[in-house]
């Protein structure tokens, strides 16, 4: 290292440097490494100038001015170099530059980032937008105001009417409405034509009016003049007049300003509250959280309609609309529902070679078109719907926000009963009606992924059948959850677990049901009923509504060797029992074939699906071409919309959005809320009806009976119809199976077997009594021969 003193500055004039008094001062330098080429600041004498003046660039008296070369070994050590002053010197213009930048660019940043913190912080947007929108209000309120005076005035309104009676294709109420329009154009050319001749015919009757006025008050001023005998009082109302007249010009004068200023206020007030109510009128970027960015397509209109379809991406459908295509509505968008829950529904044809399979493809574009969710949106194909017609299309479209609201409590939660052959309440439908699900008469399955809310749907259904006092229930539940431990005590049959020994108990009662189904035929047969009623089974208890229901019947269908035969009597049984007043209810995760036999899922009355991922197990729960029709349980949101299903058999439609009544529970606590309804509907139940395990007495198969002696018992000495016969004998012997299995055609037949004829008069089957003892009298003939 050498040593290398640093080159002198002298701040005062005068001063020369190397002064020995002067302090010294040195820096450590680094010699120069070979072949660097470097370069450095070498000094060069400044000259005095006369005045003492800084010579050169930047010289001044007395000191060394540095220019730039490169270093030579000649240049490297340099000696005897002082500090002639230790103050630090004045930074140079470039360094004052770079610090000022730096220091604007970090308050710059700074200043910006403060800015937008305060400008985009949830109180300034709230608070701005506020004072926009009511500065907007009366804006909007003169708008809304102008639009109704040319409502009024105008024939706008007929056009816009005849324009929606011609797109749903309705002759008479376009022929009406321009009729309307023609007569209001005459009204308005009348009105201007005497506007014309108005200033005239004003004129004279100003005239006129201040004459007549004048005698008016003239002669009221002679009549008090007589009467005070004062010829004064002639002009005296004349004179009254005048100074009713100065007086109203005082004060207009004095207090007009107050006047005109409480007017326009008024006014402002007025518009701005005309303004608020028209939500529409409103920007979107000035509307408050609880203004919906799509209230512009709030009100649907047939022509909002006509636009959402021109912009759907339909091939097809695009070039019909080029080629001038207008649809027809068969029913112009219509206001349906109740309370918070309403929305609108509009049924219109579709040109050729675009099938409603293809609209409701296109479901989610659909719905960003008239500013909907795709769960608020429902195209279906009206043309398989009662009534419908080939080619039309069926549109629901729900009010923003209605699959976000609750769903209302169970209607029967804390009183009434319910009746089976009825239905029980089940949900609501986006429309906010009560779903009342057939229970009597009819089977239901319910499907979809877990955690979706089927078996709750199962407890609904369930829970509502416990509140008719003649129904019987019976639950299988293949798994060991409690779902249903609440309902024990109302339960003729309850058995849980996922056990084989449980599959074959219960295709064991599947077996039971199918026997019974043949029993209470017979029995129908016997009381002349072609159903089972409610007064049939109120007068007969061994005829009540049997209701079963089986939770997760995939582990019993899927049984390696007997789940064939469990889906082959579950089947029978939903065939036969319809009639005979016994139901089933399935709820099962997947649509399988060994999950649920698809002709079970076709032969029942109501499907309920769940959210599902593929059109596959749409189809499984809901039946085949489900997902063709627009009937798409895919389109419901994974937990979103838990407990909501698409519901088939629930009303007269071709499907329904259903969201199922929530029957509560608190898995901490074990609290269930079916508990207080099974305890109420136990104070309810008719007696009679199978409760707590206790299942009905059967008839049971005896040795033997003789049909001919039972006969000769039964009968008296005139002819009875066969179907009387029938039942008395059942009365007889109810235990004897054949006689509870015989309908009236094969009691005839045996009875032909027997040798007695039975005679047929009108649309009845007689039988007479002579005939059954002629017959026993030659048996007993020829058991004597024998």
């Amino acid at each position: 290292m050498t040593e290398q003193p640093v080159s002198p500055r002298d701040d005062q004039p005068g001063r020369r440097s190397g002064a020995a008094d002067e302090p010294t001062g040195r820096v450590i330098g680094f010699p120069r490494r070979p072949g660097h080429d470097t370069t450095r600041d070498t000094p060069r004498e400044a000259t005095n100038s006369p005045a003492g003046e800084a010579v050169g660039e930047r010289g001044v008296e007395g000191e060394e001015v540095y220019e730039t070369g490169p270093v030579t070994d000649t240049d490297a050590p340099v000696f005897d170099a002082e500090i002639l002053d230790e103050t630090p010197g004045r930074p140079g213009t470039a360094v004052v530059l770079r610090r000022a930048g730096r220091f604007t660019t970090r308050n710059a940043v700074k200043a910006i980032s403060t800015t937008r913190a305060v400008a985009t912080h949830p109180f300034t947007t709230t608070t701005t937008k506020g004072l926009g929108r009511n500065l907007w209000y009366p804006f909007a309120g003169a708008w809304v105001v102008a639009k109704r005076w040319r409502d009024t005035h105008g024939t706008g309104r007929y056009e816009r009417l005849m324009r929606q009676a011609e797109a749903a294709g309705n002759v008479e109420m376009l022929q009406e409405w321009e009729a309307r329009d023609v007569a209001e154009k005459q009204r308005r050319h009348d009105r201007v034509m005497d506007w014309i001749k108005s200033p005239i015919e004003l004129l004279k009757a100003i005239a006129l009016a201040i004459v007549g006025t004048v005698g008016l008050l003239l002669v009221l001023g002679i009549i008090l003049a007589i009467h005070s005998e004062d010829i004064s009082q002639v002009i005296a109302p004349i004179a009254a007049i005048i100074s009713a007249v100065a007086f109203a010009w005082w004060f207009v004068t004095v207090y007009g300003a107050t006047m005109l200023l409480v007017a326009t206020g008024g006014a402002v007030a007025f518009l701005w509250h005309a303004g608020r109510n028209y939500v529409d009128a409103t920007p979107s970027w000035l509307r408050s959280e609880g203004q919906r960015d799509d209230a512009a397509g709030a009100v649907l209109t047939a022509d909002g309609i006509v636009t959402a379809l021109r912009h759907l991406p339909i091939p097809a459908l695009k070039q019909a609309f080029k080629n001038g295509w207008v649809p027809r509505f068969e029913l112009t968008p219509t206001r349906e529902g109740h309370g918070e829950f309403k929305g609108y529904r509009t049924i219109l044809d579709l040109p050729m070679g675009v099938p409603p399979k293809m609209i409701a493809d296109q479901v989610e574009v659909m719905a960003k078109n008239i500013n909907r969710n795709t769960m608020e949106v429902w195209p279906s194909d009206y043309g398989k719907e009662k009534g419908g017609k080939a080619g039309y299309l069926n549109l629901y479209v729900a009010d923003s926000g209605v699959m976000d609201k609750p769903t209302p409590a169970y209607p029967l939660l804390e009183e009434g009963s319910a009746d089976v052959f009825e239905g029980v309440p089940i949900g609501i439908t986006q429309r906010g009606d009560v779903v009342m699900m057939p229970i009597n008469g009819s089977n239901a399955v319910f499907g979809g992924l877990p955690g979706q809310g089927k078996s709750n749907a199962v407890r609904v259904t369930m829970v509502g059948a416990a509140l008719d006092p003649l129904a019987e229930i019976r639950i299988h539940v293949f798994a060991n959850n409690g779902d249903f431990d609440a309902y024990a005590k109302r339960l003729s049959r309850y058995e849980k677990g996922d056990t084989t020994e449980h599959a074959e108990s219960a295709i064991e009662h599947l077996q039971e049901l199918y026997d019974e189904v043949g029993r209470r035929e017979a029995r129908l047969a016997e009381v002349g009923a072609k159903k089972l009623t409610r007064a049939i089974a109120q007068k007969h208890p061994d005829m009540r509504p049997l209701l079963a229901g089986f939770s997760e019947c995939h582990e019993m269908f899927k049984h390696a060797k007997l789940g064939k035969l469990a889906a082959e009597l579950a089947i029978a049984v939903a065939k036969r029992g319809r009639k005979t007043g016994i139901s089933l209810v399935f709820d099962t995760q997947s649509a399988r074939t060994n999950a649920i036999p698809a002709e079970l899922v076709e032969n029942v009355g109501f499907n309920g699906c769940f959210m599902v991922k593929s059109w596959r197990s749409n189809d499984g729960f809901l039946g085949d071409g489900s997902f063709a029709a627009g009937i798409r349980a895919t389109d419901l949101r994974f937990n979103v919309d838990r407990g909501t299903m698409v519901a088939t058999g629930a009303t007269e439609e071709l499907f329904e959005i259903v969201r199922t009544f929530y029957i509560k529970v608190d898995d901490d606590s074990g609290w269930d809320q079916a508990t207080e309804i099974i305890e109420r509907s136990l104070t309810q139940i008719a007696q009679g009806t199978p409760v707590e395990g206790d299942l009905p007495e059967q008839p049971a198969v005896e040795a033997a009976r003789d049909l001919l002696d039972d006969l000769d018992e039964v009968l008296q000495d005139e002819r009875v119809g066969a179907g009387d016969v029938l039942g008395a004998l059942r009365n007889l012997a109810p235990k004897w199976k054949p006689y509870a299995e015989y309908t009236v055609p094969t009691f005839v037949a045996a009875l032909a077997d027997l040798g007695i004829k039975v005679a047929r008069t009108g649309n009845k089957n007689l039988v007479d009594p002579i005939t059954v003892r002629d017959a026993l009298e030659g048996r007993a003939a020829r058991d004597d021969e024998e």
